[in-house]
This record gives C-alpha cells, structure tokens and sequence, in this order.
C-alpha cells in the first residue's frame, strides 16, 4: 500500500508512520524492523541511484534543493521523523526545507536525527560519554554540532520529542569488512594505540526502535559496540574468517590515504554505550565485530 493512500487510515490500525529523510542504509534497517509491525513508511530518495530493496516502502524524490508540496503532505500525515541526511554546506537541509511544517505539527510523537561520534574530537584513546566535550576539529563534525543544537532548539521551542543518535561506524548486510575483503579494498593500517568502535546496522535500529517506544525529549545518545579495537585487527579477523591472508602492513605515517581516509585514524576515542543500555534497555545483538562479521559469513 503506498504511503500515501494511507491517509484517511485511522490511527488505532497501525503502530505509526514514519517518514525517513533519507531512505539509506540506517533508515532501511530500522524499516525491516517495523513494516512487519504494521508501520506504514516512506523515504527521500536523491535519485534512481537511490535503490530501495524493501517492499511496502513508499519513495519520494528529494535531492536536499528542491522541496516539494508531496514531502509537505507526508510530514504532515507522519508520526515519527528520522533524519539521516548529513550537513550540506549549507546547513541542515531538512531544517531549511520543512522546519515550519515540523514545528506545525502536532502529533509528531518522535524525532530522531542521527548524528556522529565525530564531534567529540580526539581523546587520544580515552572513554567518553554523552556528557563529554565536544571537540570537533574538521568542518564536517563543527556542522554537525550546530545542527544537533538546532534540532534540539526546535523540539524544545515547539515541544516535540527530539533525539539526537551520535554513530560510530555502521556496517550491516553488503556493507562491512567482508566485502571490502572481497574487492580487495580492505587495508592493514598500523598506527599505534589507535582504536575504532562499530556498530550493527541491526543493533542501531533496535536502538531507534527502544528510543520510538519511550522517546526522552532532548537526550542525546551514544551508539556504539562494547569493543573498539584497533582497525588492523579487525580486517584481519576478516580475513580469517574468508580464509584468505591478509593485506600487508601499512605504517600510518608511510600510507597513502585521502585527506577523508586520514581523517579517521586522526581521532582516538571509546565510545561508551551505557547510556542506550541503561535508558533504553538495549541489549546488544552484535557486541563486538566478531559476532557482526560472523553472522554475516552467510552472505559469501
């Protein structure tokens, strides 16, 4: 059934509608999670490139420039929002584009935006938590600081339940170390003491979807594995499991790395998840890549 078409449904028939600004890879696995629910969903997609593999999605073209009286209609029939689209250069372009209509309506019961871990800086490899300071160095990361404000500022200036997700590195189905392995894309980068945290696309929408039945207006969240470990590690641990030897060694400092590559093995910091576990009662699926990267074997 097309989102659409759901209009005049009332509400006692289904659990929620859910918009997703961004019908990508977070979005669509929270999606698998809800549309055996009942949940009717749609997306922004940029293009044809776009592709959405879920069926009973509804789709709607949105390139972040051009805001269309269909995405109006859909916020307005919506009771949940997630927002994955990252900052443009010009802001946020959600926030450009629809904040009146949001802040208009009134049975938005959740607000989700995901955001990055990337802007508590370098902590040279201590833990940090969601009270800690946020250090951003590159613009990216400064951007989305000042956006997560002007979310939070929104909900709290026109009461909506506003949540902000602050992501490690999603992997999932079709897009983990494994097939980085099978491209031959995968590298052994050494820089000592340096540590990565990762999360399940899985476990991260298991994290929305405790976050939609109990939202906190306002809090933010870690999400994130118990385990950072070194990047080098893992990819060798992929390996393993696919049987083949793994990549040579790359000093840090001799690597050939685009300045974006670069830039994840300039920051070191843990991420602690204990606030998603303590709040929300999120019981990972995926602890630690061992378990992701095993239970994904069965896609090779």
């Amino acid at each position: 059934m097309n989102f659409s078409e759901t209009k005049d449904v009332p509400d006692s028939l289904y659990p929620g509608k859910l918009l997703c600004f961004g019908m990508g890879f977070s979005s669509q696995a929270l999606a698998r999670r809800l549309v055996p629910q009942g949940w009717q969903i749609s997306g922004t997609v940029r293009g044809v490139q776009d592709e959405v593999k879920l069926k009973n999605i509804s789709v709607i073209p949105y390139d972040g420039a051009n805001p269309t009286q269909e995405i109006s209609e859909a916020i307005s029939r919506s009771t949940h929002l997630l927002i994955t689209i990252p900052p443009q250069p010009s802001g946020d372009v959600v926030l450009k584009d629809f904040s009146k209509e949001i802040s208009r309506t009134r049975h938005l019961r959740w607000i989700g935006y995901i955001s990055s871990t990337g802007v508590y800086g370098d902590n040279q490899g201590a833990w940090v938590d969601e009270s800690s300071p946020l250090r951003a160095t590159s613009n990216r990361n400064r951007q989305r600081i000042e956006v997560e404000s002007a979310w939070l500022k929104i909900g709290k200036d026109h009461d909506l339940s506003v949540m902000i997700f602050r992501c490690v590195g999603i992997y999932g189905p079709g897009r983990n170390l494994l097939v980085s392995v099978r491209q031959g894309r995968a590298r052994r980068i050494d820089k000592p003491g340096l540590v990565f945290s990762r999360i399940h696309s899985d476990d991260l929408a298991q994290t929305l979807e405790a976050s939609m039945k109990n939202p906190q207006p306002g809090e933010v969240y870690n999400v994130s594995d118990d385990c950072p470990s070194p990047p080098a590690e893992a990819v060798e641990y992929a390996c393993s499991l696919l049987g083949v030897e793994p990549p040579t060694i790359e000093s840090y400092e001799q690597a050939d790395l685009s300045p974006t590559a670069r830039g994840f093995y300039t920051t070191n910091k843990r991420i602690s998840n204990n606030k998603i576990k303590q709040e929300l009662g999120v019981n990972l699926q995926y602890p630690d890549y061992r378990y992701g990267l095993k239970s994904l074997l069965k896609d090779f």
